[in-house]
C-alpha cells in the first residue's frame, strides 16, 4: 500500500499496528523504526558490497541523523502518546490533502 501511494511504510504500518494488533503508539512507532533500521542496514551492506555507496557522503548524512535520533528519543519520552497520535493524524491528513491538491 505504501509503495502504491509513494510514502514510507511507517505511514501505513504504524496505524495498522495500532488498530489491528492493539499496539500503543509508542510500541508501534518503535517496532516500525526497528524494521526500518534492519532494512536500511541490509540495503547499505548490499549496495556497499557492490561499490555503490559514497561512504563520505553517507557519513555526512548519517552522523547528523544519529544525533537527531538521540534528540528525538529524548523529546519523545517527554511527550504524551495521545499528543503523538494526534500529531501523526494531522500529518497524515495534511499529506493526503497535499496529494489531492498537487498530485
Amino acid at each position: 500500500m505504501s509503495a502504491l501511494f509513494g510514502v514510507g511504510g511507517g505511514v501505513v504500518m504504524v496505524p495498522l499496528m495500532i488498530l489491528l494488533c492493539g499496539y500503543n503508539s509508542r510500541a508501534a512507532t518503535a517496532t516500525s523504526l526497528a524494521a526500518i533500521a534492519i532494512i536500511a542496514l541490509w540495503g547499505t551492506v548490499t549496495y556497499g558490497l557492490l561499490g555503490n555507496v559514497n561512504w563520505g557522503l553517507a557519513a555526512v548524512v548519517g552522523i547528523p541523523a544519529l544525533l537527531g535520533v538521540v534528540v528525538g528519543v529524548r523529546v519523545r519520552a517527554r511527550i504524551s502518546a495521545v499528543f503523538i497520535s494526534r500529531a501523526f493524524a494531522v500529518v497524515l491528513v495534511a499529506s493526503a490533502v497535499l496529494l489531492v491538491i498537487n498530485p
